[in-house]
Order: structure tokens, then sequence, then C-alpha cells
């Protein structure tokens, strides 16, 4: 009898926990499964603007649309600059992000107005971000060009950091770090704070310097909130689409265009919307 119980108990909380888990389910194949099933069909199919104005399904073409897509000239450079980007920023990001972590949890004064003010970043905008790092670098009267002008004796003056193919994706890195180093200081800083502090005692008492305490102490206890951070950097910067249209559009030359601009140029631009599926999926 108590078996019994037991048994109808806990079939109780397993359908308890299904009706809990539901919502979130219907959610995940509602959003992501259905449109990432329908992508893949229509990225064998010639489907454009004209398919969605006349409701008429695509033309099924085989492998045609893969075809065109290896054989499109600007696919390599956008690979390349997307993992470029998305490996300087977040290594960036995290070595930045862990250096103001440990600063602001060293009892340093100011700190939790510190943190609200280092915030603000974080909170503005993509769009608005954009638009500040684009007079930033503003090349007749932008700051950045004030400020090197000045550091160099006027020597540099005509410093124009979207317009040069060299420089373009890493002035376009440094407005993401600008934007994205809080949230992962935030992040870090709250993984510091519960690192066990009987673990930093004991291993000062045995005589390990904080280089030590740090590597074999702090970083094993922060491994799961490091994990987090680091992964949905990754993810943020790989989707990374409004801070390269607003600020260079792709341009000078295709040096910031990446898998993000690319789609939607092909979707949209070019309004091929059956390549556009495969690029997303790519990045």
């Amino acid at each position: 009898m108590n078996l019994g119980r037991g048994l109808t108990r806990r079939a109780k909380d397993r359908v308890f926990s299904l009706l809990l888990a539901l919502p979130a389910v219907i959610m995940t194949v509602v959003f992501i499964l259905i449109p990432v099933v329908d992508s893949v069909i229509k990225s064998f199919t010639k489907y454009q603007i004209k398919n969605i104005i006349s409701g008429k399904p695509g033309t099924w073409n085989d492998f045609g649309n893969y075809i065109k897509l290896f054989l499109n000239q600007k696919l390599p450079q956008a690979v390349m600059n997307t993992f470029i980007f998305v490996v300087v920023v977040v290594l960036s990001t995290f070595v930045l992000g862990m250096a103001l972590s440990l600063i602001l949890n060293s009892n340093v004064k100011g700190a939790k107005i510190i943190q609200g003010v280092m915030m603000t970043p974080w909170v503005i905008p993509t769009v608005i971000s954009a638009l500040i790092w684009m007079w930033l670098f503003q090349p007749q009267y932008g700051l950045f060009k004030y400020l090197v002008s000045l550091v160099t004796g006027g020597r540099v003056s005509n410093l124009a950091v979207l317009n040069n193919p060299q420089t373009a994706l890493m002035g376009i890195s440094a407005a993401a770090l600008w934007k994205q180093v809080p949230l992962m200081t935030l992040l870090l800083l709250a993984g510091l704070q519960n690192v066990p502090e009987e673990l930093l005692e004991a291993a000062t008492v045995d005589g390990a310097n904080r280089v030590q305490r740090f590597l074999h102490i702090t970083l094993p206890s922060m491994k799961s909130v490091i994990s987090i951070a680091v992964s949905m950097t990754i993810i943020e910067n790989f989707k990374q689409f409004p801070l390269f249209w607003t600020m260079t559009g792709g341009g000078p030359d295709g040096a910031t265009t990446t898998l993000a601009i690319l789609s939607y140029r092909e979707a949209f631009v070019s309004q091929d919307l059956a390549q556009a599926p495969q690029l997303q999926r790519s990045g």
C-alpha cells in the first residue's frame, strides 16, 4: 500500500513537472524548431519575394542554392570577418571583464556607484551605441581623430577608422567591447563573490600567492559562471547585426561584411530568401 502511494505521488509529480515545462516546450517548438525546419526546406527551393506576395511555394531546385552559396566570392571573406570579430571581441571582453571584476571585488571605494555607472553602455540600445561610436570615429570632427592628432602632435590628422578597410573591423569591435564588457564584468563579479572564503584563507595559510590562488581556486570555483558568460558573448557576437549595419553597412570594400550582413543582403537586397537561411545557420 505504501509503495502504491509512493508511485502515485511520483506519477503526480511527473505530470505536474510536465505541465510546468509544457509552455516552454510549446514556445521552443513554435518559435525555434518549426522555423528551423522551414528554413531547411526553403534552402532547397527557389523562394523569392514574389512567392510571399503570391502565396505560392518555392520551386524545388535540389542543391542549387548550396552550389550558388559556395560559389559566392563574398562568402569566404564574410566567414573570416565573422570569426575574427567573434574571437577578438570574446577574448577581449573576458579579459577586461575579469580585470574589472577583480578590481570591484577588492573593496574599492564607491564600488556600487561604479557598477551602476558602468552598466550604462549595456542598457543603451545597440543602434544608439553605433551612432555614438560613428560620431567618435567621424573623420572630420570626431573625438578619436582629435585625441590621436593631439597625442601625435598633429602628425596624424587624416584618421578615418570606419572608412579604412584595415581598421573598420577593429572600430566595430571597439564599439562591441564598450557595450558588452559591463555585463561580462557583472556576471564575473557575481561569480567572484561566491568563491568560498575558507578555501582562499586555507591557501593563504599554506603559502599560496595571489596568482596561485587565482589560478587554482578562484577560476575553478567560477567555472560555471565563466561558461555561461562566455557562451552568451559568443552567441551575441555571432549574430551581431545592428552594429555592423549601422556603422558601415558591411563596407568599406566588404571589410566588415559578416555572415549576418551577407544573409540580410541575400534575403532583402537581392531578394533571394532561399539563400539567407543557409547563411543564418552558418552563423
